[in-house]
């Protein structure tokens, strides 16, 4: 059996799909150990993982991010994405290092697993392969690999056909590697200089398709083409639902196909603002003949002020496994998790979320044709209204949210990342 270390920027929904793909290699036999915050260690040890704690200057709060640096609050747009990318990722990046240098050096370690976001494991994969063991890039959200088919990652921006689309989205990377961009890339290049004596060697958003294995967690349906795609990169299909321990509430029989179900929900984690989503979903659907199930997303149920109209269902937690297949379109912020769970129960969407990696869930959304992207964080209760009417009454959208939905049924994620593990196995014993 192998050794594997996980490594993991402190944010839930980076931690929670990776304790998932910790769970499976350690049924499977093989020893975990889990780098990342202290404030997961309970849920680490949980899994049965050997839980290793990130140093004080890696370990950055990402999920109350305004609070760890006040100056963040009401930057917007570039200057947003600039502040993140330095403070939460890049400047972290060494400390990261130097933790899984230590790991390396104390134990046996057959491979180290990161998401794209931990830029240790950038600086990691730099060093000689004599020097490291292989560097698998974990995608659990939206495939980040540089290509000329493709608008740089994080812009939000759909695919554009033939040399008029290269050419724009030739132009698109330039404005956002030297322009918008170009100081955080100089930061990071610096960075790893001091930390291994040489620069990231591209994009720092780029670097997990320079990795030994990228194993994207979605189907090539969901995706955009890419003619130029690394053939380290791997689709392994949406990782398996986790299996819901809610209770159904007491109107779960109101859910019995007489009328459609519209789904609402901000995820668990940004859900403190229901003014974003949920409040214009309920009262733009306040008249229809559709049933609005709302979840809180552990919210109190009474965090939704006012009265609510006649057709509104409210819980905590919903159980998705039995949820989804009554449901007839989801009204989302984007989380990739959630998206692909619906889709893979062949549900259309209507999502609004533009940050993070949500612009580019949504965009996939738009451009797959399996919902409407309303490209906003905060739309309008007459948007909503109309996308939701849209997506129930043109049957193109069901349909395109059901062909990828076949092509994630298919799929299975566990034998696919095995067999990478294993291949990388095979050829790093021999280099």
């Amino acid at each position: 059996m192998s050794e594997y270390l996980i490594t993991c920027t402190p944010a839930h929904g980076h931690v929670m799909p990776l304790l998932q793909i910790a769970g499976h290699l350690l049924e499977a036999g093989h020893g975990v150990s889990f780098l990342t915050s202290e404030r997961y260690a309970e849920r680490v040890i949980a899994v049965g993982a050997r839980f290793v704690a990130l140093p004080a200057d890696a370990d950055v709060d990402l999920d109350d991010a305004d609070g760890a640096f006040p100056e963040r609050v009401g930057l917007k747009g570039p200057a947003a994405l600039r502040f993140d990318m330095s403070n939460l990722f890049i400047r972290p990046g060494a400390a990261q290092l130097e933790a899984v240098r230590r790991e390396l050096a104390g134990r046996r370690i057959d491979a180290v697993l990161t998401e794209p976001l931990f830029v240790g494991g950038a600086l990691l994969q730099l060093l000689p392969e004599r020097e490291r063991p292989p560097v698998v890039a974990l995608g659990i959200f939206p495939l980040g690999v540089r290509s000329k088919d493709a608008a740089p990652f994080g812009l939000g921006v759909p695919p554009m056909r033939g040399p008029i689309g290269r050419l724009r989205n030739a132009a698109l990377r330039l404005v956002a590697e030297r322009m918008i961009f170009g100081g955080v890339q100089r930061e990071a290049d610096a960075m790893a200089e001091r930390a291994i004596g040489t620069g990231l060697g591209g994009f720092v958003l780029d670097w997990a398709g320079r990795a030994d294995a990228y194993v994207q967690f979605s189907v090539p349906e969901f995706e955009y083409p890419r003619s130029d795609l690394p053939a380290t990169v791997h689709f392994a299909g949406p990782l398996p639902a986790p299996r819901s321990n809610a209770q159904v509430p007491e109107w779960w029989g109101d859910l019995d196909g007489t009328r459609p179900v519209v789904h609402v929900t901000q995820g668990t984690i940004a859900n403190s603002d229901f003014g974003q989503l949920v409040q214009p979903t309920i009262h733009g659907l306040a008249e229809s003949d559709a049933l609005v199930v709302v979840s809180t997303g552990g919210r109190p149920v009474e965090a939704l002020s006012g009265d609510l109209p006649a057709n509104v269902r409210v819980a905590e937690y919903l159980p998705y496994d039995l949820l989804l297949p009554r449901t007839d379109v989801l009204v989302t912020n984007g989380g990739f998790g959630g998206v692909q769970q619906a889709l893979t129960h062949g549900v259309p969407l209507v999502v609004a979320g533009q940050t993070e990696d949500k612009v580019e869930v949504a965009a996939r959304i738009g451009w797959s044709g399996a919902g409407v992207n309303l490209r906003s964080n905060t739309p309008s209760s007459l948007r909503v209204r109309q996308a939701v009417d849209l997506v129930l009454s043109d049957r193109t959208y069901r349909a395109n949210a059901q062909r990828i939905g076949s092509a994630m049924r298919s799929s299975d994620a566990w034998s696919s990342l095995d067999a990478v593990l294993e291949s990388l196995a095979a050829r790093w014993v021999r280099a």
